[in-house]
């Protein structure tokens, strides 16, 4: 059975991305860095479609012996924090240029690269620009690629509103970024994962870019105010400026697990809503879940 090589299969979205393949009864290799040590949605997978291979992205001969044979390749490598030698240059354009290539190389048919609503190569952010330039030379190593750029990622128990209601339960005082007035187009990570799945299946999503996003756009404000509610809390809002969230980005990022990164709050100044004239979970035949219905059955 011809298998569909994941990288990133072990993240946030990369577990949901495998569980959707192995769904629809793709057998799935989880290219990582640390095969024996990796840890798989078991829950959500159906069992004997699933095995580990070594691989790392910054290593072409082990990328290479990942994608080899392989019927699709998906790309959900992603870092908000650079360490040591995984620069967002190395991880989100080197990496990803070297997946891309050896894919071409391998005369593999389809590749799914995972970006973000607001990659520009132009950015004066280093992870945005990054994201931005990770797009331009997988298109150029692998023009039929399928782009995905999902807005921010919400799960029933992980993720951006998981996150938020333990901010609203512990603090008395919530920071906005800025006034709170980006307004955001929140996506469940199922959702994203079920669109990777679909396209392999579809082949006018060649060589196109999809922007997914939910049913909702509303204000980082408002999506707090939702959380609050659900909740039962009234934490009082405290608008921060963000020149302040830069900085404190900058004095935080020695941390191991620092609670801000540079690159969310340059996404946090911009919009992050799915374009009008792009594809998205729609095209696909997939109906978004809402802010509503996780916060109704998983944070109330």
């Amino acid at each position: 059975m011809a298998e569909v090589t994941v990288f990133g299969g072990t993240g946030f979205l990369g577990t949901r991305v495998v569980a959707a393949l192995t769904a629809q009864a793709h057998a799935v290799r989880v290219a990582t860095r640390r095969p024996e040590s990796a840890t798989l949605r078991q829950d959500t997978m159906v069992q004997g479609l699933v095995r580990t291979v070594g691989a790392d992205v910054l290593d072409p001969p082990s990328v290479a012996a990942a994608v080899r044979g392989a019927a699709a390749v998906v790309n959900a490598v992603g870092h908000y924090l650079e360490r040591g030698s995984a620069t967002f240059e190395a991880v989100h354009v080197e990496g990803a240029r070297c997946v891309a290539a050896a894919a071409r190389d391998a005369g593999v048919p389809r590749l799914v690269h995972l970006s973000g609503i607001g990659a520009d190569p132009h950015s004066s952010s280093p992870y945005v620009r990054s994201r931005g330039r990770g797009e331009t030379v997988v298109r150029t190593a692998f023009p039929d690629a399928t782009i995905f750029r999902p807005s921010a990622m919400f799960g029933d128990e992980e993720g951006l509103l998981t996150m938020l209601a333990g901010l609203v339960r512990r603090a008395p005082v919530v920071p906005l970024f800025g006034r709170g007035r980006t307004r955001l187009q929140p996506v469940h990570v199922g959702d994203v994962a079920t669109a990777v799945a679909r396209v392999l299946e579809q082949p006018w999503t060649r060589a196109r870019v999809l922007e997914l996003g939910g049913p909702d756009v509303l204000t980082y404000r408002a999506l707090l105010e939702r959380v609050m509610r659900a909740e039962g809390r009234r934490p009082l809002l405290l608008p921060v400026p963000f020149v302040v969230w830069r900085l404190l980005a900058m004095v935080l990022s020695p941390l191991t697990s620092p609670p801000i990164s540079e690159g969310q709050v340059a996404l946090l100044r911009q919009d992050n809503v799915a374009a009008a004239d792009l594809p998205g979970l729609s095209a696909l035949g997939i109906e978004p879940r809402s802010i509503d219905s996780v916060l109704e059955n998983r944070l109330g």
